[in-house]
């Protein structure tokens, strides 16, 4: 049975959580729709974060960003949904998402959002 697209995160325990270590993830296939052309919009989204209590299973991160592939969204709001997705469930102590969005129309645009624990 093929894959299929679906927004659960799953969280893995974090094997060391007496350590502070940084992970970074890069996801260079991201596409979503523009909402006003409907047009396919391409990018790369790239995970930075320390761990809290847990990190990612990355086959569900892959179809939680495939989840995006038909739906219409501004890059500013996609990278910050996607943010706020993560750390509820993941619970970083520390995170940056940084969207990089393909030329379109000759612009390209780079989206940064952060999180850190209080």
């Amino acid at each position: 049975m093929p894959s299929q697209p679906s927004r659960t995160l799953d969280p893995i325990p974090n094997p060391h959580p007496d350590s502070t270590y940084e992970v970074e993830i890069e996801c260079p296939e991201f596409t979503a729709l523009c909402p006003a052309t409907g047009q396919p919009d391409f990018g790369t989204i790239t995970f930075k974060f320390v761990p809290g209590p847990y990190i990612c299973e990355l086959k569900s991160l892959k179809l939680y960003l495939w989840s995006y592939r038909d739906e219409g969204h501004f890059h500013e709001d996609v990278t910050n949904m996607i943010l706020k997705d993560f750390v509820r469930v993941i619970q970083p102590k520390k995170l940056e998402i940084i969207g990089k969005f393909n030329v379109r129309g000759g612009i390209y645009t780079t989206v940064r959002a952060t999180h850190e624990q209080p």
